[in-house]
């Protein structure tokens, strides 16, 4: 019975701690430390909720394809909603709409950038595309914050992947 209650006893901090580190029903908001780009010293958000803000989007596509984000996912620009932003942490996701379009993409934060003057956000192309931004390479658009990745690390709203571009992003891998 002592070895019982002793092993319950040691096994709480290391129980509690793990479910610190990811709360139910979701990704952890992280990528929180302060950063330096091109002299610029940039700290991130960490009270994102409500976040919004107006800009311009551009994207980013095959020289960063199948390379690590700054989040240390891998980036894939045919098949991932995703997008880099300069402060809002990783894993929050956002609701990019395009204002000459009125069509809008909730992609999640896992990189950072855009890192050239007046942008606001880098999109992948898959998500560039649904907006219609890739046509033009850049456009006007305002982010919303509309939660965090769920544990499977998506969002909610965000398009599914066709079968096709999930193949098409597996080959552009290969060459």
């Amino acid at each position: 019975m002592r070895r019982i209650a002793l092993a319950a006893l040691l096994s709480t901090p290391l129980l509690y701690g793990c479910s610190a580190f990811q709360p139910s029903g979701g990704a952890t908001a992280s990528g929180l430390a302060p950063y330096t780009q091109n002299g610029v010293r940039y700290v991130p958000i960490k009270d994102w909720e409500g976040f919004s803000e107006d800009g311009i989007a551009s994207w980013y596509g095959k020289p960063y394809h199948g390379k690590p984000t700054a989040s240390g996912e891998i980036f894939d620009t045919f098949a991932g909603y995703t997008a880099a932003h300069k402060t809002l942490p990783f894993n929050v996701c956002v609701n990019v709409h395009n204002e000459a379009t009125g069509q809008d993409v909730v992609v999640k934060i896992n990189d950072r950038g855009p890192f050239v003057k007046d942008r606001i956000i880098d999109l992948s192309k898959i998500a560039a595309d649904q907006i219609g931004v890739s046509s033009k390479g850049t456009a006007k658009v305002r982010l919303d914050a509309v939660g965090r990745a769920g544990s499977d690390g998506t969002c909610a709203g965000a398009p599914g992947v066709s079968v096709f571009a999930k193949i098409r992003g597996f080959f552009s891998r290969l060459f």
